[in-house]
């Protein structure tokens, strides 16, 4: 059974993974449980979200938001790649799931299709750890290489603790019955890659390659891989210079 980790094991595994963190005052009994006589777990996922906002810490650790009381998820991971611990127990992060959906990430199947409210639905604070990245989730803000960098290691450090493969690591996209968005926008690059677009099937990747190192482990640095789009918008540069010289 995958009960909810201890304050002390949380910390313990997302240290050991290499993620920088910081304890938000008060987080180990910060939970919803007893407010709403639902207790958290067993936990079966991770649920990735943007914080549709910038800094937030606050927000999600303190004062929530109209309608929706903190805490908002277990992480808040700032832009710096600073992850702070706002909650030990059950947080208002999820939703309504989709049963299709959860279902796809509980068997940790290959795919994942498009939530259907049809399947039926299910609280999902009940069963997933949430994960707020700071982004204003307009499709232009950028989330920088040591964020993304945290995020993967924040997801591979429950995953190797459960024993959980990256089909485990969900987006509120893909389970929420309300049309979530998130998470959305570019990426400033990681390890050798450069600047891209956030994608859950690219994110699951990189978890899985990470997965397959030991907690200590980091991806390889270097000069970004250029993109073939990048290529061609500098060939066009120096042609358009080299007309206009001659």
């Amino acid at each position: 059974m995958s009960n909810p980790l201890t304050p002390e094991k949380l910390l313990a595994i997302l240290k050991a993974e290499g993620v920088t963190t910081s304890e938000y005052p008060g987080w180990r009994t910060n939970r919803r449980d007893e407010a709403t006589g639902k207790p958290f777990g067993p936990v079966h996922m991770i649920l990735n979200h943007h914080t549709a906002g910038k800094n937030s810490r606050d927000v999600v650790a303190r004062d929530g938001t109209p309608g929706l009381p903190a805490p908002l998820a277990h992480v808040h991971l700032a832009k710096t790649g600073v992850a702070t611990l706002c909650s030990a127990g059950r947080a208002n992060h999820a939703g309504l799931m989709a049963k299709n959906a959860y279902d796809s990430f509980l068997n940790e199947a290959d795919t994942h299709p498009a939530p259907s409210k049809a399947s039926g639905t299910l609280d999902g604070n009940d069963v997933a750890y949430g994960i707020e990245t700071e982004n204003l989730g307009d499709g232009k803000d950028l989330y920088p290489r040591e964020q993304y960098d945290a995020w993967v290691r924040i997801n591979a450090a429950f995953c190797r603790e459960y024993g959980w493969s990256a089909d485990s690591v969900g987006c509120h996209k893909e389970t929420s019955v309300e049309g979530k968005p998130d998470p959305l926008g570019p990426v400033e690059g990681y390890g050798t890659r450069g600047k891209f677009t956030f994608t859950p099937a690219q994110f699951r990747a990189d978890v899985a390659e990470r997965l397959k190192h030991p907690a200590s482990w980091s991806p390889p640095a270097g000069a970004p891989t250029r993109t073939v789009e990048e290529r061609l918008s500098d060939l066009e540069t120096r042609v358009t210079k080299l007309e206009k010289g001659a």
